[in-house]
């Protein structure tokens, strides 16, 4: 009898492993995902362990314990997101690595908090909503923890969204809402928050021109000379004191509050000194650093970085000191408030509800900043050490220009205005500019075009330098943020006040 012989397969055994193997890396990515949400939620648990053997003799105890989870999560969606914005444009310049880049935002903010932030916050964010109205003890905690709830909702829902936002306007948002539930309109100040809105407009405008102007700069003076070792020794230095200017006068005005406090008159003053001593020495390091460099934009690249560096980190601590509050001034109205009958306009920090915040951004930041990162400092447009230079000194000339102007703004708008300015800015020089045209000619030897700019519509626009799905997308996230935040936190104040 003639024997068949099955056909050449894959042997039983091997498949048995092959779907062992599928189901093991299933699990692994499975479990991969869950970690840094576990974390997350094993530090709300330590913010709760930190609050209850702080408070926990103290009347009033779960309502600060459960406040103090609330802000340890708002804590976390601030690290996740508004931090972002200061190491974006390092590492999409790929001046820092992405560990490097987070571990140096996480020591840089959680410094900033605790050496630097303010003893005393606004119980009323920004004035929203007449103090005289809620100085009620049971009425203000219901308001802050409804506000502080729904701005980290707010905050977490975009993060997940890829929509960097403004803390700040959420926490306004959260105020305002659940101020009008419990006080009615007549509650709020309606001037405030026309300034407030104003801001939404002028400060990523205003973010966007300066990083515009500072890039334009760096072009006509250092990339497209002649001999660009040489225009960078002189032009280099003068960026160098002026990014030293400009976060000096931030630091001494906004972010040093705990260990001095100066008029902005004062703060300036000390600005322009620190930015002349950096000035002097930048000339001397960036001599020696382009010695034996190529005439060519990537030796200017290794001249940014770390310029870049500095100020990734300086933003990073002026976050810390400034920002840390939209978490902890809430939890620290609500500690106050169980421990008075009134409570005023304003109340002092305890150390232990400012280690909560300053721990919760930088966990935040380490479990979930990269998602961020990525889209601030790759995906809306490229960056080079030069760009991302030119993003970081106009956020803090920003700053320190609406501090003049007394204009309430966003460093999260300026930032990624600046992004976006940078980008459109290329788009616009790119086909423009006289300069660069005949340096490009110049430099591949072709003949001259009739008309700079003069293209093909379809090329030209394959050539976009910004994508215009991110802008659309972050437009929408700041123009409902408050009014997002003003409905979840009206909402949540209605439910609380069925209970207590």
């Amino acid at each position: 009898m003639e024997q068949t012989t099955r056909p050449a397969g894959k042997p039983t055994l091997d498949k048995d492993l092959d779907r062992v193997t599928l189901n093991e890396q299933a699990a692994h990515h499975v479990t991969r995902a869950l970690v840094a949400p576990g974390i997350g939620l094993l530090f709300l648990v330590v913010a709760m362990l930190i609050a209850g053997f702080t408070v926990f003799h103290e009347p009033g105890s779960l309502v600060i314990i459960a406040a103090s989870a609330i802000a340890a999560y708002m804590a976390m969606n601030i690290g996740a997101n508004d931090v972002t914005n200061n190491v974006g444009p390092a590492v999409g310049a790929k001046a820092l690595t992405m560990g490097a880049a987070l571990l140096m935002a996480a020591f840089f903010e959680t410094a900033g908090a605790l050496l630097a932030g303010g003893d005393v916050v606004t119980t009323i964010s920004d004035g929203i909503v007449s103090p005289e109205v809620l100085t009620n003890g049971p009425m203000l905690i219901r308001v802050m923890l409804a506000a502080l709830l729904s701005a980290a909702f707010f905050v977490n829902i975009a993060t997940w969204a890829n929509a960097p936002v403004s803390t700040t306007h959420t926490v306004v948002g959260g105020v305002l809402g659940a101020g009008i539930a419990a006080a009615g309109f007549d509650a709020v100040n309606w001037t405030s928050m026309a300034e407030i809105t104003a801001t939404w407009a002028v400060s990523p405008l205003l973010g966007g021109a300066i990083a515009a102007g500072i890039l334009y700069m760096v072009k006509e003076t250092i990339i497209y000379r002649e001999d660009k070792i040489a225009a960078a020794r002189i032009w280099v230095p003068v960026l160098i004191g002026v990014m030293m200017a400009a976060f000096s006068t931030y630091l001494a005005f906004i972010g040093l509050n705990k260990l001095t406090t100066l008029s902005l008159g004062m703060a300036t003053l000390v600005g322009l000194l620190a930015g002349v001593l950096a000035w002097l020495a930048a000339i001397p390091f960036i001599r020696r650093q382009s010695e034996g460099l190529e005439n060519r934009n990537q030796s200017l690249r290794k001249l940014f970085r770390l310029p870049l560096i500095f100020t990734a980190a300086i933003l990073s601590f002026g976050h810390g000191a400034n920002d840390v509050s939209n978490a902890v001034g809430p939890l620290s109205a609500i500690v106050e408030a169980t421990r008075a009958a009134n409570v005023g306009d304003l109340v002092t920090i305890p150390f232990w509800v400012m280690l909560i915040g300053g721990m919760g951004i930088s966990v935040g930041l380490l479990l979930f900043g990269p998602r961020l990162i990525h889209l601030v400092g790759e995906q809306i447009t490229k960056l080079n050490p030069m760009r991302a230079f030119c993003v970081s000194l106009s956020t803090g000339l920003t700053v320190n220009l609406a501090s003049w102007l007394g204009l309430p703004v966003s460093t999260t708008h300026i930032a990624v205005g600046s992004v976006f300015g940078v980008g459109f800015f290329r788009e616009w020089y790119t086909r423009n500019s006289a300069r660069r045209l005949a340096y490009m000619q110049e430099k591949s030897g072709k003949k001259a075009k009739a008309k700079a700019g003069e293209s093909n519509p379809d090329e030209m626009r394959r050539r976009f330098l910004v994508r215009r799905s991110h802008l659309m997308t972050i437009i929408a996230a700041w123009m409902i943020t408050v009014p997002a935040s003003a409905i979840i936190s009206a909402a949540l104040y209605g439910l609380m006040s069925l209970f207590f």
